[in-house]
């Protein structure tokens, strides 16, 4: 990030704040889709981040940490975009925040909907931490900074999304539990000798 961009635009050119927003965008689009797992809520929360930024930018002390700060007033219009939600009820699409891979078999589609399925079950605070350490490659020291809590705090939430995913996966992959009441027909065993 040009440091220079981000003291013009704390001056109020609005041409340096598009080129942060343009520049940003993106990565800001997959924070907030990898958080809400919805493209339309996403969007809404990337809207109302810009505006915050806009609005608060003047104030902030140190133009070196646009970056982390950004993403923590991003993260804060998703949580209210998913109260919101909670308000009215949305169609929610599976989204997978990577391209796909070229040569995608059904196997992989179904691997990805399981992930899916499994990234679903984690509350919101959890989602951000993996999605800004994982599909940001940011380290869980900066997350902390961006989201202003406690490291500590950030490494124990990403532990404990990545112990969920991975009991959310272990229990679709076992089989489902025979339907109630059905019986079971023992096996004839092996006569000796």
């Amino acid at each position: 990030m040009d440091i220079d961009v981000v003291v013009r635009a704390q001056g109020g050119d609005q041409a340096a704040f598009a080129q942060l927003a343009t520049e940003g965008g993106r990565r800001m689009n997959a924070l907030a889709v990898g958080i809400l797992r919805d493209r339309t809520l996403a969007e809404d929360a990337v809207q109302q981040a810009l505006l915050s930024i806009w609005k608060d930018l003047p104030q902030l002390r140190d133009p070196a940490r646009y970056e982390s700060w950004s993403y923590k007033l991003l993260v804060r219009a998703c949580y209210a975009e998913s109260r919101k939600r909670k308000r009215r009820q949305a169609e929610v699409y599976g989204v997978d925040i990577r391209e796909p891979v070229s040569g995608d078999d059904i196997g992989s589609v179904a691997d990805r909907d399981q992930l899916d399925r499994g990234f679903q079950r984690l509350s919101l605070e959890h989602r951000a931490v993996v999605v800004m350490h994982h599909y940001l490659d940011m380290p869980l020291e900066a997350v902390a900074t961006a989201l202003g809590i406690p490291s500590g705090t950030a490494r124990s939430r990403f532990h404990r999304a990545m112990a969920s995913l991975r009991a959310a996966l272990e229990a679709d992959d076992r089989p489902p539990p025979p339907p109630a009441g059905a019986t079971t027909v023992p096996q004839p065993q092996a006569a000796d000798g």
